[in-house]
């Protein structure tokens, strides 16, 4: 498992600057593996489109994640605690219990399922 970190890669700035109309813009366009692993602390994200993307390990504490739909999207190791979830997708793998013991705790999502 890594520890978030701060990327130079153009799209997870982006993410990181909160301009997410341009991300949308920018993602089918470019290589989205730098996504995972990344520090997305405090960072609202509405309106992101997440279909298909890699978010293993990330770290998304304090984040405005509401409305977006996550139900494609690999969250295995992601850190929700305090995120704000109202409208929010998640993947059938992860359960209810599962979502909440990380929005409450920090605990890393488990998927029951492989994503």
């Amino acid at each position: 498992m890594n520890k978030p970190v701060i990327k130079p890669d153009p799209l997870y700035q982006l993410l990181r600057n909160e301009d997410i109309k341009s991300f949308n813009e920018q993602r089918h366009k470019m290589d989205t593996s730098d996504l995972q692993s990344g520090d997305y602390r405090g960072r609202d994200l509405r309106n992101m489109d997440a279909e298909g993307l890699d978010f293993r390990d990330s770290y998304f504490r304090n984040a405005d994640l509401s409305g977006i739909d996550f139900r494609n999207t690999n969250l295995e190791g992601a850190s929700l605690l305090d995120a704000k979830l109202s409208g929010t997708y998640f993947p059938k793998e992860l359960s209810a219990q599962e979502i909440r013991l990380s929005l409450e705790t920090g605990t890393r999502l488990r998927y029951t399922e492989e994503p």
